[in-house]
């Protein structure tokens, strides 16, 4: 999926890439009515990105890359197809939370994730990495979770990478678990929740990386 806000502005069209598995592509089981739909973060972000091109004269293109099921592996064997070779100027990457539901560490899922922050970071693409949400439902599922989200952390920390804590700003403070109102089925997200992670990827990273993206240009 694709989206272009065009405006009077000749600069050259600002590119974000949103990589990822069924978290990025939106994913969300209603289950009351007993069927799918999709509801892409990138689809609230554009709202964000919306106002923020009008006031300052900007063209955004957002490719949402979310692979359904996709492992961290997954993702990165076609990371030069589907982020590299669009030559964005930004890629957002959240990925890990169904390798560990299949059994992987967190090291295991840290290694492939630096790949792709590396091969971003070789390519001159700004990396804004993601921390993964909880889960509600199995808590044994929790501390892999909080381990793989501290490594991403400090790896952040260390390069001075943007790093956006969706696991912090969708959970419950008190339990760890993610919270019921952003989720239907205690994994993948609901409406609220996906808005959740595009307020805090344009809150805590995105639209600070724009401003002085813009800057630098002028």
């Amino acid at each position: 999926m694709t989206t272009t806000f065009e405006s009077a502005s000749h600069r050259k069209a600002i590119i974000i890439v949103a990589m990822g598995d069924s978290l990025t592509a939106g994913y969300q089981l209603m289950e009351d009515e007993g069927w799918v739909e999709f509801a892409p973060y990138t689809v609230f972000l554009e709202e964000r990105l919306r106002d923020l091109g009008q006031r300052e004269g900007l063209e955004f293109r957002i490719y949402n890359r979310g692979g359904l099921g996709e492992r961290t592996d997954e993702m990165l064997a076609r990371f030069d197809r589907d982020v590299l070779d669009l030559k964005p100027d930004f890629v957002i990457i959240l990925g890990g939370t169904n390798d560990i539901g299949q059994g992987f560490s967190p090291d295991e899922i840290f290694r492939n994730l630096v790949e792709m922050y590396y091969a971003a970071s070789k390519s001159g693409i700004v990396t804004i990495a993601c921390s993964i949400p909880s889960i509600s439902g199995c808590d044994s599922l929790i501390p892999p979770r909080v381990a793989l989200n501290e490594m991403i952390r400090a790896y952040c920390s260390e390069k001075g990478m943007s790093f956006v804590d969706i696991f912090r700003a969708t959970g419950d403070s008190r339990t760890g678990r993610l919270v019921d109102g952003f989720s239907s089925d205690g994994i993948h997200l609901n409406l609220s929740g996906y808005k959740k992670i595009a307020d805090t990827v344009f809150d805590e990273a995105l639209e600070k990386l724009l401003l002085k993206h813009i800057s630098k240009d002028k």
